[in-house]
């Protein structure tokens, strides 16, 4: 299968579970369980194909690290925020068009937020799937998809409102 195509797929429902998770009626607490199993399975099911990134910043990263070549950066972007639009879309769509009201925006709180969320995710794809010292491990899959990031779940849960 081609890894762009992967890359497409695994964003899909990983956005497509986020988007059902907190569009009301949502998960609730669940939520943040729903959303790193999502992750989780994508990355054992399309890791072997292409790494199972599915999020540009961890292209980025991964480009950064040398384990991805320069020419795939942005057809693997490009796979991974069509494949967001169309499971966004997908998720309005299922829970019936509601009418949606962003939250209270503060910059400051959002921004770190999305930086530390963002750079945990990062590091631990950096130093489970891409690492020497970790070849072979078969586990990383599941340190992707919990890697703890509580706080930029909830971020994704407030993004997810407002696409």
């Amino acid at each position: 299968m081609n890894k762009y195509i992967v890359e497409f797929i695994g964003t899909f429902f990983l956005v497509f579970t986020i988007g059902m998770c907190v569009i009301a009626p949502g998960a609730g607490d669940f939520a943040p369980l729903a959303i790193g199993a999502a992750l989780m399975v994508m990355v054992y099911a399309g890791g072997h194909i292409s790494g199972g990134h599915y999020n540009p910043a961890v292209t980025i990263a991964v480009w950064l690290r040398g384990k991805c070549p320069t020419a795939d950066v942005p057809a693997y972007i490009g796979a991974q925020v069509v494949g967001a639009v169309i499971a966004g879309v997908a998720a309005l769509y299922l829970k019936g068009n509601p009418e949606l009201t962003p939250n209270d925006f503060k910059l400051g709180p959002a921004l770190l937020a999305e930086f530390v969320g963002t750079f945990a995710l990062c590091w631990v794809v950096l130093n489970t799937a891409t690492a020497k010292a970790t070849a072979g491990n078969s586990n990383y899959g599941l340190a992707i998809g919990f890697h703890g990031d509580r706080h930029g779940l909830r971020r994704w849960r407030r993004f997810g409102r407002r696409v």
